[in-house]
């Protein structure tokens, strides 16, 4: 008997968070975290509980606009190096929503890992912006490519990152906003003071500023102060800018 052929994997997207618009006029695909080198499927639960409570906020807020919020499944939990597959699954999630949804803009949303994968895939034609919270980035390496940030032109791009995180290096992130600064002007970045890798202590701020930074990105509405300050503000001002406490609680949202 002729040895079975190991089944290839796909990627997938999770059903509509929230109730599904009945026309859709925008998108955000949530990329969970994962691992650096892992051929295992991601279990079923891998989307953090962080990145599922904001997945629910957001499609709360773009409801009305016709907001579609998908999770991304991942076809492996790690990145693996060159082949780099939660991006090309980020890729594979942004040509389903046009196949779905027709020619509507997408925003990447990413958590640790997922926020490489966000910033990676951010090329995509579909995709006009991407938020990063806490992303998993290499270490600089001299005899390696840097992380690429040209494919961000053109887009408008939140990294968040809180300062004590001890998983995700957020020197590293600042690098490489100031990196994609000099690309893209519309690039910012918070930084969220004496909270971890989770930003649980800030979970409230997080999602406000999540919520401003897609709805002004994807359906044209006016962002907060902050958000059009830091876009504005030349490095290193708008790449560190504090992410104050209680922000949002003026937002009509």
């Amino acid at each position: 008997m002729g040895q079975q052929a190991t089944p290839v994997r796909t990627a997938g997207l999770g059903k509509a968070v929230g109730t599904a618009p009945t026309a859709v006029s925008g998108a955000v695909l949530l990329l969970p975290g994962g691992e650096e080198i892992s051929a295992r499927r991601p279990s079923p639960v891998w989307a953090t509980i962080t990145l599922r409570s904001l997945g629910r906020r957001l499609a709360r807020a773009g409801r009305v606009e016709g907001l579609a919020v998908h999770t991304v499944h991942y076809r492996y939990r790690g990145w693996n190096g060159s082949e780099a597959h939660l991006a090309a699954d980020a890729e594979w999630a942004a040509d389903e929503v046009v196949r779905r949804y027709g020619d509507v803009p997408v925003c990447l949303v990413g958590l640790d890992m997922g926020g490489r994968a966000a910033l990676r895939a951010g090329g995509h034609e579909a995709v006009n912006s991407v938020v990063a919270l806490a992303p998993w980035l290499p270490e600089d390496d001299v005899a390696a490519p840097a992380e690429p940030v040209r494919q961000l032109a053109g887009r408008r791009v939140l990294i968040v990152h809180g300062t004590n995180d001890e998983r995700t290096d957020p020197e590293l992130s600042f690098r490489y906003a100031e990196r994609a600064k000099k690309a893209n002007r519309e690039v910012c970045r918070f930084e969220v003071h004496s909270d971890g890798h989770g930003m649980s202590g800030h979970r409230d701020e997080v999602g406000c500023l999540a919520v401003d930074f897609m709805m002004g990105a994807l359906f044209g509405h006016h962002v907060s102060r902050p958000v059009e300050d830091a876009l504005a503000a030349p490095p290193p001002i708008g790449l560190r800018m504090p992410l104050a406490v209680g922000f949002g609680k003026s937002l009509k949202r």
